[in-house]
């Protein structure tokens, strides 16, 4: 049974890849009832569909409908029906051209929440270009202000593609809020580029006063401040530290015993090679393990670089039971804590189609309207 603050709440999820089935996946551990629709035939979309690894599948129903046959989008549009939320990632138009367009959905469901996720978003004149989470992440400045001196380096997808995610799901409960008190849906635009832009916010602020360099590694939080950064121990492991407050500073020097040689110099940039080689060398000293023994415990503002592989059991981790498992596989728990109405995974993500008569039926369709769409080839 579903738990978590949404419970009872519906969401049609059209299937696709990166932020829009994670943002699903939030939705559903906090209780969602969601029904993914899939691809009747041809290739996954997510090469992961239907495993136990598709952790940004679990806890839905999958049903397969025939979208190219007028009868398929009248069965979607029964979904639609009953639904407080669409989710879809196609580029714009696509929903449209398949009749299942906002116009067409919020016109028989006029309070229904219709959540778009696209790169670029739903106009201008790279609406209709292809792209993936790092095109999107170029535009907004981000891409370029993280990497090492010499280039940019992808910060894997999470700029882009996850910024997404938390944009649209804070955007999609923002209007199903609305749409409870006034009665009145809407659509919900959400673009990659301008989550990566928002959460970069503070960056655009700092460079309009001066504070941040148009360089890489030139910055306090982008590698080019000693007392913040990674560096590597002598078992070829690493760590982090994000001394920037004094206090932490302090401390920080008192750890490395370094703090006659640099006590008064933290933000003096004529002393920050001399500061960041002396600091290489002194935690390339120690072992990963022997600088956590040193500095765990401590307000040195420090935590060691972990591997996914080693998160699950990192003792932070452990101690909130984070990592959970799920038809045997490990993978991150439901997130944030609801302490009065906790979420939780409503099970592994389905074999595609595994739902496809149930789910309707459990939606209120008429059992006879079902039989006429199994047998009709649309489900």
């Amino acid at each position: 049974m579903a738990t978590g603050p949404l419970k009872g709440i519906k969401i049609v999820e059209m299937a696709g890849i990166g932020p829009g089935p994670l943002a699903a996946t939030m939705l559903s551990d906090m209780g969602a009832d969601i029904i993914r629709v899939d691809r009747k035939s041809g290739p996954r979309i997510n090469p992961m569909s239907g495993t136990k690894y598709e952790f940004d599948g679990r806890g839905r129903r999958s049903v397969t409908i025939d979208l190219k046959n007028p009868q398929g989008t009248a069965a979607c549009l029964e979904l639609i029906d009953r639904a407080d939320i669409v989710i879809e990632g196609f580029r714009p138009g696509v929903m449209e051209r398949l009749g299942l367009g906002p116009e067409a959905a919020l016109a028989r469901n006029p309070k229904l929440v219709y959540g778009r996720m696209t790169g670029w978003g739903q106009d201008g004149p790279y609406a209709q270009m292809a792209g993936h989470d790092y095109n999107y992440v170029a535009i907004s400045g981000a891409a370029f202000a993280i990497g090492t001196k010499d280039q940019p380096v992808p910060p894997l997808n999470y700029v882009g593609d996850y910024a997404g995610t938390l944009v649209l799901v804070s955007g999609v409960l923002a209007a199903l809020n609305h749409a409870t008190r006034t009665g009145e849906g809407q659509v919900v635009d959400t673009a990659m580029c301008e989550a990566a832009s928002f959460i970069s916010a503070g960056f655009h602020a700092m460079r309009e006063i001066g504070y941040y360099k148009e360089e890489r590694m030139a910055n306090q939080l982008d590698g080019g401040a000693p007392y913040y950064g990674a560096y590597k121990c002598s078992d070829g492991e690493w760590i982090t530290i994000g001394s920037i407050e004094p206090q932490f500073y302090s401390e920080l020097l008192a750890k490395l015993g370094l703090t006659e040689r640099f006590a008064t110099c933290q933000h003096d940039l004529s002393r920050h090679p001399e500061m960041h080689a002396a600091f290489t060398e002194v935690i390339g000293g120690k072992t990963r393990a022997d600088w956590c023994a040193i500095m765990e415990g401590s307000d040195v503002c420090f935590a060691p670089i972990v591997r996914f592989s080693e998160a699950p059991e990192h003792p932070q981790m452990k101690a909130r039971g984070h990592f959970v498992t799920v038809d045997g596989a490990v993978q991150p728990g439901p997130v944030p804590r609801f302490l009065g109405t906790p979420g939780a995974i409503q099970g592994g993500p389905p074999k595609i189609g595994e739902h496809s008569e149930s789910a309707l039926l459990d939606w209120g369709v008429s059992a006879e309207r079902v039989r006429q769409l199994s047998e009709g080839g649309v489900l």
